[in-house]
């Protein structure tokens, strides 16, 4: 069974940036767009970013365009999600998810049966 393990959180001063990476234990990683989605206390889980397995084609929340690249590496098996311009409003546990099916490129979370154990991320203002 392939293991998501997300990497890179912390803590972060409002205007500041991190660098997540969530490294797949799954060969097939290439074969799977990939996503980012968040969850901050008392909240349900969002949808961040999405890449497409041809790693050009992307999908952005609208809260975090212009602020926020994902990317990926399949020679490496990883995802990233470079964070910019970061906002208290940010602070949430990040999870990265591979959907159910190798032909979904997909908001919705329940696309999605993979999923990482999170990484926290706080923005101090």
């Amino acid at each position: 069974q392939v293991q998501l393990v997300e990497s890179g959180g912390g803590l972060v001063q409002a205007g500041g940036s991190l660098r997540l990476s969530c490294a797949a234990s799954d060969r097939r990683f290439s074969l799977y767009a990939m996503a980012w989605f968040r969850q901050a206390p008392a909240k349900e889980r969002e949808f961040v970013s999405l890449i497409h397995r041809n790693g050009v084609t992307t999908d952005y929340a609208e809260f975090v365009k212009g602020r926020f690249t994902i990317s990926r590496d399949n020679a490496k098996n990883t995802v990233y999600l470079q964070m910019n311009s970061l906002n208290p409003e940010d602070t949430a546990v990040y999870y990265c998810a591979r959907p159910r099916l190798t032909t979904y490129f997909r908001r919705e979370t329940l696309a999605y049966d993979t999923w990482g154990q999170g990484t926290q991320v706080t923005v101090s203002s």
